[in-house]
C-alpha cells in the first residue's frame, strides 16, 4: 500500500509544494548479495560532515542552513522548525542530534494555531550541491507512532523550474508505526506525490531501525540510482523506469535532515508516544563518481576543446548568470538573477576560451588579479581577463587571474553581483552550465 506525503520548501522568499516519500511495500531487490556500489564507481570523498565539537553546539553554519516555521510543509505536521540548538545540536560524541520536543513557547505559532512540537530541519542549498556520486548517512531514526525521520535531496535548479521538475531523492524516510521498515523514493513531472516510484527495505526478525544506527545510502549515476541499507542494495531505478516521463535526474542536488513530527502520511502521535524524541546522525558523506561534476554527466568541459556550448549558466540556489538590464554596453555588471530564458542569460562558452552574450564577452574589469574584482560585460578583445574555463569540478575560472567566478557574499539572492574570487571549492563558486 502507497503512502504520500509533501513538504513546503520556502528559500528567498519563495514558497514551493514539495513532495516525497511514497514507497510500495514490494522489496525490489538486486540479484545475489549486492552491495550498494554496485551501480556507481565512486572516487574522492568531496563533502562530509563528521560532526565533531562540543557538546550542545550548534551545526556547522559554513555547511548547513537550519530552516525555521510552522506551516505544515504542505502535509498537515505538527511542529514548528527552530534554529535553536535545543533542537539541533552536537552530543559532543561525533553526532548530530536532532530533537523532537513538546513545545513550551506560547509565542510559536503554527498552521493549526498554538505550536504542540518543535524540531529542526537542515539542508546544504547554499553550500553545497552537487550531481551523481555516493551520498551516505549513518543514522539512528527515534521511535514512536507519529515521528518521521528523513534524509533526502531536492534539485538546486527548485528556485527555477520548480516541484516537481526539479527532482527529489528521498534516500531514507522512516514513519513510526513502521519501525522496522524505511522508504526510498524518486519524483518528478508525472510521478510526483502519490505517484512517487520507489520501494522499501524491512529488516530481517521483526527489528527496529530505532534500535541501532544504520547506514543509508543511494549510488547515483546518469543511468541509474541503486538505494542501500547497511550495504545491501534493495532497489535500482533507472529512466526506463519513470513510464516516458522526464528523468530529471541530471544535475546537481542538496542534502536534507529533517525530523518531522505528525502529517498524513504518519499521522498524529498518541498517548503511547514520548517526547522528546531524537534522531541521532553520526556522518554524512559524499563521494564524486566518474561522472560527478556540473555538467548533467556530459563530463567537463574546459572551454578550450574547439567547440563551444551555448545555455544558461546556473549557480548558487538555482540562479543564472545575468547581464544587468539586459543591457550590451561596455561595464554592464553581472549578477545573478531568476532564470528567465532570455538573452541576458544566454552564454555561449567558446571553443577560444572566451564566455559570451549579447554579443559581448564576460570580462573581469581592468584586467584585475585582485580577490573581489567585479565582472562585467565588455567589448571582446582577446586579453586574459577575457579568458575563461569551465573545470569537471563545475568552477568557471578566469585563467588569467586563476580566480573563480565568485557570488559575492556567498549570497543567492536577485541581483547578487559576481565578482572573481580564490578558488575555495565553495557553492557560491559552482556553476553548472545547461
Amino acid at each position: 500500500m502507497a503512502a504520500h506525503r509533501a513538504h513546503r520548501w520556502s528559500l528567498g522568499g519563495l514558497v514551493l509544494l514539495v513532495s516525497a516519500a511514497l514507497a510500495a511495500a514490494l522489496l525490489i531487490t538486486t540479484s545475489g548479495p549486492a552491495t550498494s556500489r554496485a551501480n556507481a564507481a565512486t572516487e574522492a570523498q568531496t563533502w562530509a560532515d563528521e560532526f565533531d565539537g562540543a557538546a550542545g553546539s550548534a551545526p556547522d553554519a559554513s555547511k548547513w542552513t537550519l530552516e525555521t516555521g510552522g506551516s505544515g510543509n504542505g502535509n498537515n505536521e505538527l511542529q514548528y522548525y527552530t534554529d535553536s540548538t535545543q533542537n539541533a545540536a552536537l552530543d559532543g560524541n561525533g553526532n548530530l542530534v536532532i530533537t523532537a520536543r513538546k513545545n513550551t513557547d506560547p509565542g510559536l505559532t503554527c498552521w493549526y494555531g498554538d505550536c504542540q512540537y518543535t524540531s529542526a530541519r537542515l539542508n546544504t542549498a547554499r553550500t553545497f550541491t552537487q550531481a551523481y556520486g555516493r551520498y551516505e548517512a549513518r543514522i539512528k531514526v527515534p521511535r514512536g507512532q507519529g515521528v518521521w525521520p528523513a534524509f533526502w535531496m531536492l534539485g538546486d535548479d527548485l528556485g527555477s523550474a520548480g516541484w516537481p521538475n526539479s527532482g527529489e531523492i528521498d534516500i531514507m524516510e522512516n514513519v513510526g508505526y513502521e519501525p522496522g521498515t524505511v522508504h526510498g523514493t524518486v519524483h518528478g513531472p508525472g510521478y510526483s506525490g502519490g505517484g512517487g516510484i520507489g520501494a522499501s527495505y524491512t529488516l530481517p526478525d521483526g527489528r527496529s531501525f530505532a534500535d541501532d544506527f544504520h547506514t543509508f545510502a543511494v549510488d547515483w549515476s546518469p543511468q541509474a540510482i541503486t538505494w542501500s541499507v547497511d550495504g545491501q542494495a534493495y532497489q535500482t531505478r533507472t529512466p526506463a523506469d519513470v513510464n516516458g516521463n522526464k528523468w530529471v535526474f541530471d544535475h546537481p542536488f542538496f542534502i536534507i535532515l529533517n525530523l518531522a513530527v505528525g502529517g498524513d502520511w504518519p499521522g498524529s502521535p498518541d498517548g503511547a508516544t514520548s517526547f522528546p524524541q531524537t534522531m541521532t546522525v553520526d556522518y554524512v558523506r559524499v563521494s564524486a563518481s566518474d561522472d560527478s561534476g556540473g555538467n548533467g554527466g556530459s563530463g567537463g568541459d574546459d572551454g578550450n576543446d574547439g567547440g563551444s556550448r551555448t545555455g544558461a549558466i546556473q549557480g548558487i540556489g538555482g540562479m543564472c548568470v545575468d547581464v544587468a538590464g539586459a543591457s550590451s554596453a561596455d561595464g554592464t555588471p553581472i549578477q545573478l538573477h531568476d532564470c528567465n530564458g532570455v538573452d541576458a542569460q544566454r552564454w555561449t562558452l567558446g571553443g577560444d576560451g572566451t564566455v559570451r552574450a549579447l554579443g559581448k564577452c564576460l570580462d573581469v574589469r581592468d584586467g584585475s588579479t585582485a580577490d573581489g574584482a567585479a565582472v562585467q560585460l565588455y567589448t571582446c578583445n582577446g586579453s586574459d581577463a577575457q579568458k575563461w574555463t569551465h573545470t569537471s569540478a563545475r568552477d568557471l575560472t578566469n585563467t588569467g587571474a586563476d580566480k573563480c567566478l565568485d557570488a559575492t557574499g556567498g549570497s543567492s539572492a536577485d541581483g547578487t553581483r559576481l565578482q572573481i574570487w580564490t578558488c575555495t571549492g565553495a557553492a557560491n563558486q559552482k556553476w553548472t552550465v545547461a
